[in-house]
């Protein structure tokens, strides 16, 4: 079934996904229609005291792995870019680094999830987003040792995207003015259909899919369907420039806290979590 057909995009459970379409957790070939399959899996955990992020990736045959940790109370920032992913370990609820004195150990249930199919050009892509996830365990720098207790968003991608790829995104959580708990996962440039994306806001647990997002070319905000505004507070930041022929990579991801209204009046009272803007040819 060509991904251009009318049954994409695709907003739902696993149960109802169009078929014809190799997805996860089913295999998908490294190829398909003169593309590369691309696949990742990012688990981020966001709070007032450390930062965290871990994420496993794959173009085609080739892998590469990163994680990061963002001291809030000591304002230091710890990450590593490693290009195999035998220091880091994810796997269903749990991720694992040991890494240059760094030892993250992570466990989160796997739960419901917004699950989103869209076109992208002759070919497809695939996510699917957990949030918020409760992650709990430790966070080891160099024998400071670190409690985790906190909410985050577990990001599982795969497809065959295009040659040239754009997109800037937002995920974090918080708690809103009437005390509510939050959490967001916001993006254009991919999966960003007027319906059927997956943009989500979270409010005590529910999803609700929202409108279309626009981000400021700084990353200072984010501005979310009838004009609500997520304003940015950049605290540190994660950025890599690639060259390796066939991956060419322009990539940024601060960390940091926002400020502001979300769809439906809600207001962020207390907010934590990235920014990103990725433009890659692979």
């Amino acid at each position: 079934m060509p991904a251009t057909t009318p049954d994409l995009p695709y907003r739902g459970p696993t149960a109802g996904r169009p078929g014809g379409l190799p997805l996860p957790p089913g295999r998908m070939p490294l190829l398909r229609g003169g593309r590369m399959l691309k696949r990742w899996r990012y688990v981020g955990a966001y709070g007032p005291e450390l930062m965290v992020c871990v994420a496993s990736v794959q173009i085609g045959p080739a892998r590469q792995a990163f994680w990061a940790v963002w001291d809030r109370e000591a304002e230091e920032l710890h990450e590593r870019t490693l290009m195999r992913s035998g220091p880091v370990r994810l796997a269903p609820g749990k991720v694992s680094v040991r890494d240059r004195g760094v030892e993250i150990e992570l466990a989160f249930d796997e739960g419901p999830a917004i699950e989103v199919v869209s076109a992208h050009g002759s070919q497809y892509a695939w996510t699917r987003k957990q949030a918020p996830v409760r992650l709990r365990g430790t966070v080891d720098l160099g024998g400071t040792l670190h409690l985790i207790d906190q909410p985050g968003i577990v990001d599982d991608s795969a497809g065959y995207h295009a040659r040239h790829t754009a997109w800037q995104w937002s995920a974090g959580v918080g708690i809103g003015a009437d005390g509510s708990s939050l959490a967001w996962n916001l993006v254009a440039g991919l999966h960003d259909a007027p319906a059927g994306s997956e943009r989500t806001v979270w409010v005590d647990g529910v999803p609700h899919e929202v409108g279309p997002a626009e981000f400021a070319a700084d990353l200072s905000s984010v501005t979310v369907g009838g004009g609500e505004r997520l304003a940015f507070a950049q605290e540190a930041m994660r950025a890599r420039r690639d060259n390796r022929l066939v991956v060419v990579s322009d990539y940024a991801q601060p960390f940091g806290t926002f400020a502001g209204e979300l769809p439906e009046g809600i207001r962020v009272a207390e907010g934590y979590g990235v920014m990103e803007r990725h433009d890659v040819r692979w």
